[in-house]
Protein backbone atom coordinates (compact mmCIF):
# COMPACT_ATOMS: atom_id res chain seq x y z
CA UNK A 1 0.00 0.00 0.00
CA UNK A 2 2.04 3.19 -0.99
CA UNK A 3 2.51 5.63 1.59
CA UNK A 4 3.72 8.63 0.42
CA UNK A 5 3.96 10.45 3.80
CA UNK A 6 6.90 8.12 5.28
CA UNK A 7 7.84 7.87 1.67
CA UNK A 8 8.82 11.62 1.90
CA UNK A 9 10.56 11.40 5.50
CA UNK A 10 12.92 8.63 4.46
CA UNK A 11 14.07 10.84 1.11
CA UNK A 12 14.52 13.70 3.39
CA UNK A 13 16.34 12.09 5.85
CA UNK A 14 18.16 10.41 3.24
CA UNK A 15 18.87 13.45 1.25
CA UNK A 16 20.00 15.65 4.41
CA UNK A 17 22.60 12.81 4.90
CA UNK A 18 24.01 12.91 1.18
CA UNK A 19 24.30 16.73 1.32
CA UNK A 20 26.01 16.51 5.17
CA UNK A 21 28.36 13.76 3.39
CA UNK A 22 28.85 16.07 -0.36
CA UNK A 23 27.48 12.69 -1.72
CA UNK A 24 24.04 14.13 -3.11
CA UNK A 25 25.32 13.60 -6.71
CA UNK A 26 25.61 9.78 -6.05
CA UNK A 27 22.92 8.97 -4.58
CA UNK A 28 20.87 10.97 -6.93
CA UNK A 29 22.37 8.50 -9.22
CA UNK A 30 22.00 5.31 -6.95
CA UNK A 31 18.56 6.05 -6.94
CA UNK A 32 17.64 6.68 -10.45
CA UNK A 33 19.33 2.95 -10.74
CA UNK A 34 16.98 1.88 -8.26
CA UNK A 35 13.93 3.87 -10.03
CA UNK A 36 14.83 2.16 -13.36
CA UNK A 37 15.40 -1.34 -11.71
CA UNK A 38 11.87 -1.41 -10.29
CA UNK A 39 9.93 -0.21 -13.04
CA UNK A 40 12.29 -2.70 -15.42
CA UNK A 41 11.44 -5.51 -13.18
CA UNK A 42 8.20 -6.33 -11.63
CA UNK A 43 9.71 -9.70 -10.04
CA UNK A 44 11.74 -7.61 -7.89
CA UNK A 45 9.18 -5.48 -7.15
CA UNK A 46 7.17 -8.51 -5.93
CA UNK A 47 10.07 -9.60 -3.91
CA UNK A 48 10.34 -6.39 -2.14
CA UNK A 49 6.41 -6.34 -1.31
CA UNK A 50 6.48 -10.37 -0.56
CA UNK A 51 5.62 -11.05 3.13
CA UNK A 52 6.48 -15.04 2.67
CA UNK A 53 10.42 -14.20 1.73
CA UNK A 54 12.30 -13.58 5.11
CA UNK A 55 14.16 -10.23 5.80
CA UNK A 56 17.47 -11.74 5.39
CA UNK A 57 17.04 -13.56 1.67
CA UNK A 58 15.70 -10.00 0.38
CA UNK A 59 18.74 -8.22 1.52
CA UNK A 60 21.25 -10.95 -0.27
CA UNK A 61 18.93 -10.91 -3.16
CA UNK A 62 18.80 -6.99 -3.31
CA UNK A 63 22.20 -6.50 -2.32
CA UNK A 64 23.10 -8.59 -5.11
CA UNK A 65 21.27 -6.62 -7.62
CA UNK A 66 22.64 -3.45 -6.42
CA UNK A 67 25.90 -4.72 -5.22
CA UNK A 68 28.75 -3.29 -7.49
CA UNK A 69 25.89 -0.07 -9.08
CA UNK A 70 25.44 1.90 -5.59
CA UNK A 71 27.64 3.82 -3.65
CA UNK A 72 28.29 2.68 0.64
CA UNK A 73 25.64 5.25 1.71
CA UNK A 74 22.89 4.00 -0.42
CA UNK A 75 23.61 0.04 0.74
CA UNK A 76 23.86 1.12 4.61
CA UNK A 77 20.02 2.91 3.50
CA UNK A 78 19.01 0.21 2.12
CA UNK A 79 20.02 -2.47 5.18
CA UNK A 80 18.32 -0.31 7.16
CA UNK A 81 15.33 -0.30 5.53
CA UNK A 82 15.21 -4.14 5.56
CA UNK A 83 16.37 -4.08 8.97
CA UNK A 84 12.56 -1.84 9.81
CA UNK A 85 10.74 -3.64 7.02
CA UNK A 86 10.13 -0.94 5.24
CA UNK A 87 11.59 -2.60 1.82
CA UNK A 88 8.83 -2.52 0.14
CA UNK A 89 8.41 1.42 0.12
CA UNK A 90 11.97 1.08 -1.89
CA UNK A 91 11.00 2.52 -5.27
CA UNK A 92 8.69 4.52 -3.68
CA UNK A 93 11.32 6.29 -1.38
CA UNK A 94 13.60 6.47 -4.40
CA UNK A 95 10.63 8.39 -6.69
CA UNK A 96 10.63 10.81 -3.52
CA UNK A 97 14.10 11.26 -3.23
CA UNK A 98 14.25 12.09 -6.82
CA UNK A 99 11.61 14.47 -6.52
CA UNK A 100 12.99 15.89 -3.58
CA UNK A 101 16.14 16.61 -5.66
CA UNK A 102 14.76 18.03 -8.12
CA UNK A 103 13.03 20.59 -6.50
CA UNK A 104 16.59 21.53 -4.57
CA UNK A 105 17.78 21.48 -7.93
CA UNK A 106 15.18 23.85 -9.63
CA UNK A 107 13.64 20.59 -11.93
CA UNK A 108 10.77 20.50 -13.47
CA UNK A 109 9.60 17.19 -14.65
CA UNK A 110 7.55 17.07 -18.31
CA UNK A 111 6.06 14.05 -19.44
CA UNK A 112 5.18 13.92 -23.00
CA UNK A 113 3.15 10.91 -24.00
CA UNK A 114 3.09 9.80 -27.59
CA UNK A 115 1.44 7.02 -29.39
CA UNK A 116 4.47 6.15 -30.84
CA UNK A 117 8.11 5.84 -29.59
CA UNK A 118 10.37 9.32 -30.48
CA UNK A 119 13.41 9.76 -31.58
CA UNK A 120 16.06 11.31 -29.65
CA UNK A 121 16.80 14.21 -31.68
CA UNK A 122 13.09 14.97 -31.26
CA UNK A 123 13.27 14.85 -27.65
CA UNK A 124 16.37 17.02 -27.52
CA UNK A 125 14.18 19.41 -29.82
CA UNK A 126 11.26 19.64 -27.61
CA UNK A 127 13.31 19.71 -24.32
CA UNK A 128 15.14 22.85 -25.53
CA UNK A 129 11.89 24.36 -26.65
CA UNK A 130 10.47 23.56 -22.91
CA UNK A 131 14.01 24.85 -21.34
CA UNK A 132 13.80 28.22 -23.83
CA UNK A 133 10.08 28.81 -22.24
CA UNK A 134 11.01 28.18 -18.45
CA UNK A 135 12.34 31.83 -16.69
CA UNK A 136 14.35 29.30 -14.73
CA UNK A 137 16.03 25.82 -13.65
CA UNK A 138 16.25 23.40 -15.59
CA UNK A 139 13.71 20.43 -17.77
CA UNK A 140 13.85 17.07 -17.16
CA UNK A 141 11.70 15.18 -20.29
CA UNK A 142 9.81 11.89 -19.95
CA UNK A 143 8.73 10.04 -22.35
CA UNK A 144 6.17 7.77 -22.34
CA UNK A 145 4.13 5.62 -25.45
CA UNK A 146 0.56 5.36 -25.55
CA UNK A 147 -1.19 3.37 -28.52
CA UNK A 148 -4.69 3.99 -27.25
CA UNK A 149 -3.95 8.05 -28.72
CA UNK A 150 -3.90 7.32 -32.15
CA UNK A 151 -1.09 10.48 -33.01
CA UNK A 152 -0.65 13.57 -31.55
CA UNK A 153 0.74 13.75 -28.20
CA UNK A 154 -0.02 14.62 -24.59
CA UNK A 155 2.14 17.02 -22.65
CA UNK A 156 2.26 17.18 -18.71
CA UNK A 157 3.83 20.07 -16.61
CA UNK A 158 3.61 21.73 -13.67
CA UNK A 159 -0.19 19.87 -12.92
CA UNK A 160 -1.16 21.68 -16.59
CA UNK A 161 -2.08 19.24 -19.30
CA UNK A 162 -1.51 19.97 -22.78
CA UNK A 163 -3.68 17.22 -24.93
CA UNK A 164 -3.31 17.32 -28.33
CA UNK A 165 -4.23 13.86 -29.66
CA UNK A 166 -5.92 12.72 -32.24
CA UNK A 167 -7.79 10.69 -29.59
CA UNK A 168 -8.88 13.80 -27.82
CA UNK A 169 -10.49 15.05 -31.28
CA UNK A 170 -12.60 11.70 -31.66
CA UNK A 171 -13.74 12.12 -28.01
CA UNK A 172 -14.81 15.92 -28.53
CA UNK A 173 -16.63 14.85 -32.29
CA UNK A 174 -18.33 12.31 -30.19
CA UNK A 175 -20.09 14.54 -27.41
CA UNK A 176 -21.15 16.70 -30.49
CA UNK A 177 -22.59 14.20 -31.99
CA UNK A 178 -24.50 13.03 -28.98
CA UNK A 179 -25.38 16.25 -28.10
CA UNK A 180 -26.88 17.41 -31.81
CA UNK A 181 -27.50 21.10 -31.34
CA UNK A 182 -29.46 20.94 -34.45
CA UNK A 183 -32.31 18.26 -33.83
CA UNK A 184 -35.38 20.16 -31.51
CA UNK A 185 -35.42 17.77 -28.15
CA UNK A 186 -39.01 17.36 -27.54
Amino acid sequence: MPNPRLAARYAKSLVDLSMERNQLEVVYADMKYLQAVCKASSEFVALLVSPIIKADKKEAIISAVTSSNVSELTTAFIKLLVTKGRESDLYEIANAFIGQYNDIKGIRTVTLTTAVAISDELKQSIQAKVNNTQASGSVELETKVNDKLIGGFVLEFDNKLVDASILRDLNDVKKQFLKNHYVSTI
